[in-house]
């Protein structure tokens, strides 16, 4: 995500990091290349222009502390403005009410049907509550399909008439449908078109006067850039939305839409999402995005998603494990499952500082993880408990139960004990296992 325009501001700001002290000839350079580096990543050139003279202004204009060098000043200063573009502060989204009714629109194509499910998912697991969604798409043949898919898979109700031509009596019929059946909130997700069109226009607006919803979101297919950011004002034009979504983070996004959207229409960015999994759904933080486009990884969701992963109880009897060096494989599965449960691997290093960089180039799938979990499922139970019982004719054994080389197994026992050296090696430190995520 982002990687392009990571790169280019890092290079940007790296030519102040040696200076004395701020001038406007010495800033000169770095300004441009900021602004050059934005218009390339599709911003708007009126919005990158006016991003980087204030950018400039606020440097020239602060005084660069003895504990701070210029560079390190002109990197807060570009955080806090990016911060600021992208809204300054996540905003809070309303579901409350009786039902919560959540108008979801956008082009065709741009992830609305997913997101809608996305969106019911995180409701019913994160925050309680009891959603049903609403397929109100009545011209895309698929589109009543792939919701009771999704519903299904995240265990959600859908509400559907598939032989009813006409939306708003759908959406209607729906409102009653989940007050009969005590849901809190209703996901209505509506038709797309592949351009704007007055039908598609008049459809969803006829909805919202029929419903009066509590939150309308456009979905924005992020790599699409500023045409997304374009028809996201029409849309804003007739529809006067309460918030943006950012899908397909994880695609080759240049991220003009996440940097213009929010000047261009006034209205926040409240979820971001990437993949097709229902659980990539993630509240927007600008701060936080900031410091992901800069490089500075986002330690903050990092610890968030591994919070909601790891349990205390669990965490504990854990640590007693790693202190007395009884870890074993089951637990090393337990906590690779686990970490599998926070999202997509690479977008999980890309929160460390530091990492993104590194592994920019490096190809790391989501699948990284089968071959050891392979491995361990060829083990005994007897095994996996005590992993010092495996001797050269188990190592065998288990090789040709997993389809593994002999030397494989030899290399992943090694670094498994090694791991455990460690391990043993901190048990004289004061410490909490997963780096104090087990703290809910």
């Amino acid at each position: 995500m982002f990687e392009n325009l990571t790169e280019r501001l890092e290079s940007a700001l790296k030519q102040v990091k040696g200076e004395g002290r701020i001038t406007e000839l010495n800033i000169a350079a770095t300004v441009k290349d900021i602004r050059r580096a934005l218009v390339d990543a599709d911003v708007n050139y009126k919005i990158a222009k006016e991003f980087t003279d204030t950018i400039k202004e606020k440097a020239l204009g602060a005084k660069v502390l003895t504990a701070i060098s210029p560079g390190q000043l002109m990197v807060k200063i570009v955080k806090d403005e990016l911060a600021e573009l992208m809204g300054g502060t996540e905003t809070e989204f309303d579901a409350k009410g009786n039902p919560a009714i959540i108008l979801v629109a956008g082009l065709q194509g741009s992830g609305k049907t997913t997101f809608s499910g996305k969106l019911a998912s995180y409701l019913s697991s994160k925050k309680g509550l009891s959603p049903m969604l609403v397929a109100a798409d009545i011209y895309r043949p698929a589109a009543i399909d792939q919701l009771k898919i999704l519903g299904e898979q995240i265990g959600v109700e859908v509400y559907s008439e598939p032989e009813n031509k006409n939306a708003v009596q759908i959406s209607r019929n729906a409102v009653k449908e989940a007050r009969s059946k005590n849901k809190n909130v209703l996901i209505i997700d509506t038709a797309g078109r592949l351009a704007v069109d007055e039908v598609m226009m008049n459809e969803v607006s006829d909805i919202k006067s029929a419903l009066n919803p509590q939150e309308i979101l456009f979905v924005v297919d992020s790599m699409t850039g500023q045409d997304a950011v374009n028809t996201a004002k029409v849309f804003n034009d007739r529809l006067d939305f309460s918030g943006v979504v950012l899908t397909k983070l994880d695609g080759d996004t240049r991220g003009g839409a996440a940097l213009s959207i929010r000047y261009t229409v006034n209205k926040p960015i409240k979820f971001m999402s990437s993949g097709e999994k229902m659980d990539t759904l993630d509240v927007f933080y600008p701060e936080r995005m900031a410091q992901r486009i800069l490089g500075m990884g986002d330690i903050t969701t990092l610890v968030e998603k591994a919070q909601a992963q790891f349990d205390e109880v669990q965490a504990k009897k854990l640590e007693k494990k790693i202190r007395k060096n009884q870890f074993d494989f089951d637990d090393f599965k337990q906590q690779l499952e686990q970490i599998k449960k926070m999202g997509n691997i690479r977008d999980l290093l890309g929160m460390i500082p530091g990492v993104g960089k590194a592994i920019k180039d490096i190809d790391i799938s989501d699948e990284a993880f089968k071959g050891i979990e392979a491995m361990i499922n060829s083990m005994t139970p007897m095994e996996r408990a005590n992993p010092d019982v495996i001797n050269q004719s188990r190592r065998k054994r288990i090789a040709d139960g997993c389809g593994k080389d002999i030397g494989d197994i030899n290399a992943f026992l090694k670094q498994f004990e090694q791991m455990k050296q460690m391990m043993k090696s901190m048990n004289k430190m004061p410490m909490t296992p997963n780096m104090g995520f087990g703290r809910r």
